[in-house]
């Protein structure tokens, strides 16, 4: 969103909606609107894209599914179809957000984009106003926008003279559109590690650039998936002791990764979860192809070049494309002018889980404590609960 005031607009009179205003339909915004409906409060959800779980349906790559099992992925109040596996892919996971809108009468206003929220501290009320001009105003406003809402796009020395294609994963789609190319991959998160292992079988020569320590894990131990089991052994046992097993079974199952060029941090995979927000990669089958020597592990990147790129190590390569899968980043600074210290300068909820939904002068935000669809249900459950009880004062 741009951190313009849509002044470029003709101001038009401002029109007060009954219930909460929501930003972003996303899967956290279409969670907020489903437990306020269900509470009979109606809401008004503002959209800048022209659908539903844009990110979802225009900014990820063909081959993606959910990462964890289908039922720590549920949204309030509706489980997935029977019939879907149990890691459902993009598409299935779209259709089952097209269904969540549609069972609770969510119909947002697409083409919406705001460009500033603030609070009016005369009048106890926030005002929302979009890049055509319109002005909302609410008594609560729902930042549903996320951590994931513009692509991290990092400036590397040389950037602008490489003669290939530089795409984000962002605009990635298949490994076919790459086949036969020798390709440069930055990064090497859970998107990094599943775009090398795309191009591998389109025909493509992947390269992944791994600049710091990273958890690998496998998608599922003994039979079960690790992020399930990891949930119950923290019910009975300290989190040292399950980030102790699960490095033991990482290495176990999947070797020692070290020598592979992918080093595990000195802290736990959770407790480096919770302190600093970075999530384990869960391996779906690229660690074989990086042991086959399929995919190249290479270190940091030093300077682009107009054939390739050098690297920290002394090293150069040449190369057909860069991927950039450096992930993405919140936006919400750059249009909310009073978020009350609400927020880190990342963009993030400064209260660490289960807390940061809830701000001051009836702001709220959901998705942006770093845990997935599970802390999104949490919090919109809370935001609803929340406003129904200033919404029933406001009756009595």
């Amino acid at each position: 969103m741009d951190s313009t005031d849509g002044g470029e607009a003709e101001k038009r009179p401002a029109t007060f909606v009954a219930g909460p205003i929501i930003i972003g339909a996303g899967p956290s915004g279409l969670a907020a609107a489903a437990c306020l409906a269900d509470v009979g409060i109606p809401s008004t959800v503002l959209e800048k894209s022209a659908c539903i779980a844009s990110l979802w349906q225009h900014r990820t790559y063909d081959r993606l599914r959910l990462h964890l099992p289908k039922h720590f992925c549920e949204l309030p109040f509706m489980p997935f179809p029977q019939g879907f596996p149990k890691y459902p892919s993009k598409q299935q996971f779209v259709s089952y957000l097209e269904s969540y809108a549609a069972a609770f009468g969510i119909r947002p206003r697409f083409r919406t984009e705001v460009v500033v929220a603030a609070f009016d501290r005369e009048v106890g009320v926030w005002r929302v106003r979009t890049r055509e001009g319109d002005e909302l105003v609410s008594r609560w406003l729902v930042v549903a926008t996320g951590e994931n809402a513009e692509p991290v796009v990092p400036e590397f020395q040389g950037m602008g003279r490489f003669a290939g294609r530089v795409v984000h994963t962002s605009a990635y789609k298949s490994g076919a559109d790459f086949e036969g190319e020798k390709v440069l991959v930055v990064g090497c998160g859970n998107s990094g590690m599943e775009v090398s292992l795309d191009l591998c079988r389109h025909g493509a020569r992947p390269h992944m650039v791994v600049r710091n320590t990273v958890h690998v894990l496998p998608r599922e131990m003994l039979g079960c998936s690790t992020f399930g089991m990891t949930m119950t052994l923290l019910r009975w046992l300290p989190l040292r002791v399950v980030d102790q097993f699960l490095c033991a079974m990482g290495n176990l199952m999947l070797g020692d990764t070290d020598r592979l060029g992918l080093r595990r941090p000195k802290r736990g995979p959770i407790e480096l979860k919770n302190l600093a927000g970075k999530t384990p990669v869960l391996d779906v089958g690229a660690m074989a192809q990086i042991k086959a020597g399929n995919i190249k592990v290479m270190q940091g990147v030093k300077e682009i070049t107009k054939r390739g790129a050098r690297f920290v190590d002394g090293a150069e390569e040449q190369f057909d494309s860069i991927i950039l899968a450096t992930g993405y980043t919140s936006n919400v600074h750059s249009w909310l002018k009073d978020g009350c210290g609400m927020f880190t300068r990342e963009g993030m909820a400064k209260e660490q889980f289960p807390g940061g939904w809830k701000g001051e002068n009836g702001l709220y935000c959901i998705g942006f404590t770093r845990r997935g669809l599970l802390g999104s249900s949490h919090d919109a459950l809370n935001i609803a609960a929340d406003i129904l009880l200033h919404w029933r004062n406001s009756l009595s």
